[in-house]
């Protein structure tokens, strides 16, 4: 027994994916085709998008929003958990990286339930904003650029509604956030995200050490 998260080895992790992961075959399949792709690291792990997944059902969602496609695996995650009538937003800037996620989305039957924004996903937001969607929103995904993080989570906290969601990941950054002697960019971005989401009274929150760590917080 222990008091602390399990270090994994290869052993511990591949017993994992052989008894704790059910993966449908089309996720599989784009894991495996983004595995090659030059910028792979961008890709959520397979016990993450099955906890998204689960996060989903477990949520009721219906209506969601992902900030940051890439091949599009998280967004497959989610969207195989919507019902039928359910709607995720997807924003991207990226056509070339989305093109790959919109033929995997297409042979495992959700892709109109996926409506790809290519702009800014501040624009997209701030659209929905205008729009009159506050609140309106079950659960949200954050994995795109770090500078821009807390521009989504503000925005996403407008848009989901009480009970609801924000999912931020990347936030322990390969550890170099506990690190006080790196202060890159993006890792300072995400230090002053990981602090404030841990002081904001809005919301209910816990940092989970899986991938490269995952955010939950649920909107009060």
């Amino acid at each position: 027994m222990s008091t602390e998260t399990l270090q994994l080895n290869d052993t511990i992790y591949q017993y994992l994916y052989s008894v704790g992961l059910r993966e449908h075959s089309v996720l599989k399949e784009l894991r495996e085709v983004t595995s090659h792709h030059p910028h792979r690291t961008m890709q959520i792990s397979a016990e993450q998008g099955q906890l998204m997944a689960m996060l989903t059902k477990l949520s009721n969602a219906s209506r969601a929003i992902e900030v940051g496609v890439f091949t599009g695996y998280s967004a497959l995650s989610v969207a195989l958990s919507l019902p039928e009538h359910g709607e995720l937003i997807a924003c991207d800037i990226n056509s070339e990286y989305t093109d790959i996620a919109k033929s995997y989305w297409e042979r495992a039957g959700v892709s109109d339930r996926i409506k790809l924004h290519l702009a800014p996903a501040s624009e997209t937001l701030k659209q929905l904003i205008e729009q009159g969607e506050q609140n309106q929103f079950d659960m949200a995904f954050i994995d795109a650029d770090k500078t821009g993080y807390n521009t989504y989570y503000e925005q996403c906290l407008q848009l989901i509604r009480p009970g609801g969601l924000i999912l931020i990941d990347n936030v322990l950054w390969s550890g170099r956030v506990a690190d006080d002697n790196t202060s890159d960019e993006n890792t300072s971005a995400l230090k002053r995200l990981n602090k404030k989401i841990h002081q904001d009274n809005r919301v209910d929150m816990m940092l989970l050490p899986i991938s490269d760590g995952l955010s939950i917080a649920i909107k009060r």
